[in-house]
């Protein structure tokens, strides 16, 4: 079932018996043990597509999701919604709609579950984080799909694409790659069932693309709304090889979107993207980048637990210092006095452990984590600093606490006396894919 609308759409030897027996069942065994520990990769596909009617008119998209292959290797599919936001289900299996949850039962054939969503979102202070004219769009794709948790059969995954059907005259811009269709690959190592995220921009549009080291850039924003492409890809350029060092699991495709107000006056990070409002310098005159801040948060993909926001906003502060000089893109007599402004900003700070990390609080964390990185080096002979630390927690793909904090920092300081031996990798905690 497809949405009705007047606007005008485009598709976007044989062996001795008793030898035979022992190796039947050794390989029973080992196949028992393969099966058990199948990778990731080997898991059997079924198919989603979602599909997006964005309608500018009235500030709304209508999205389906079709179950395009074995629909039959999924019970149930549970939407965390915003109940303000999300509404008008249609399905041709059944649907309950309860307060903040949507509970899907798709049917064994023909699966598919259709809803309406406000695109528009704002922040306190009444700015925009999703913000929709009748040119164009610029919003997160998490809002299109809310998170979802699937009951789904054992050792499957889904294969996801993604289509949007927009107003003539209008592209899109997301961090997916494209297939020849239009159609975008959405594709998550961290989930079983992929949900599109990460900002996206659409409608009369320009992007620059390049590819810098191992990541394809890009940079788009509406027509009209002042962006410096060239200059932000320029700064890219200058930036992000040094970023690559630091965090080898950058992403390997990287989308900043920009526009002016009443777009949020800031920046804000997602997977493989970035908005940055078009106000916001490269550099600011303290030798800080809001760009690089967020690319740091970017690389990480780290959400802090209780208490432990000053590690993750002081982490990116601290490395949008240490990437500017790393690069050359300062020098070091800026990069100290940046260092000092921020310690004047932060000296009144006396608790870094609130729930929220600010301006000073976040200066204050900037000392911290430098001095913990002179310890570090000091401590294991010069062979190991915070950059350790960060790799790690990067790896670790859960939240920051300040007790993992520590434990790393701890193993990093005592590589020096384990690195003869061999024993002075840090470990990181395994992670295994969500089923949401």
């Amino acid at each position: 079932m497809s949405p009705i609308s007047h606007t005008k759409w485009t598709i976007v030897l044989l062996v001795p018996s008793t030898l035979a027996i022992f190796i039947s069942v050794a390989s029973l065994l080992l196949s028992t043990l393969a099966f058990a520990e199948e990778p990731i990769s080997e898991r059997r596909s079924f198919g989603i597509l979602y599909t997006v009617w964005i309608r500018p008119e009235d500030k709304s998209a209508t999205v389906k999701i079709r179950l395009s292959k074995h629909p039959e290797w999924v019970r149930w599919m549970r939407l965390y919604i915003d109940s303000d936001r999300y509404s008008d289900f249609l399905t041709s299996g059944e649907i309950s709609v309860e307060g903040d949850e949507a509970i899907w039962k798709p049917p064994q054939e023909d699966a598919w579950l259709q809803y309406r969503v406000e695109l528009e979102s704002k922040r306190p202070g009444g700015r925009y984080d999703g913000y929709v004219t009748a040119d164009w769009a610029l919003l997160r794709a998490d809002d299109l799909v809310p998170p979802i948790r699937s009951d789904i059969e054992d050792m499957t995954q889904s294969q996801a694409k993604l289509q949007f059907m927009l107003p003539e005259g209008w592209s899109v811009a997301t961090s997916y790659p494209r297939y020849r269709s239009g159609r975008f690959k959405v594709d998550d190592p961290d989930r079983l069932v992929d949900r599109p995220t990460g900002w996206l921009v659409m409608g009369k549009i320009g992007t620059m693309r390049e590819h810098i080291g191992e990541s394809h850039v890009a940079v788009s924003a509406p027509v009209g709304q002042g962006v410096k492409r060239m200059d932000i890809l320029s700064f890219f350029r200058w930036t992000v090889p040094t970023m690559q060092e630091i965090f080898p699991r950058f992403p390997k495709r990287l989308l900043v979107v920009s526009a002016g107000d009443p777009m949020w006056r800031g920046a804000l990070s997602g997977p493989r993207s970035l908005f940055v409002h078009t106000d916001r310098p490269l550099v600011s005159n303290n030798a800080t980048s809001t760009y690089i801040h967020e690319l740091v948060h970017v690389a990480m993909s780290a959400r802090s637990g209780p208490q432990a926001d000053w590690i993750v906003e002081g982490l990116a502060e601290y490395y949008s210092l240490e990437v500017l000089r790393r690069s050359g893109t300062i020098s070091e007599e800026r990069f100290e006095k940046a260092h000092a402004k921020l310690a004047e900003w932060g000296e009144d700070v006396t608790d870094l452990e609130v729930d929220r990390s600010h301006g000073p609080i976040t200066a204050r964390a900037v000392g911290r984590l430098r001095q913990i990185d002179r310890d570090i080096r000091s401590r294991s002979n010069g062979t190991r600093s915070l950059d350790d630390v960060v790799r790690a927690l990067a790896a670790d793909n859960s939240r920051v606490t300040r007790q993992r904090f520590e434990e790393l920092v701890e193993s990093a300081s005592q590589a020096g006396s384990n690195h003869e031996n061999g024993t002075d990798k840090l470990k990181t905690h395994n992670s295994t894919p969500t089923i949401e």
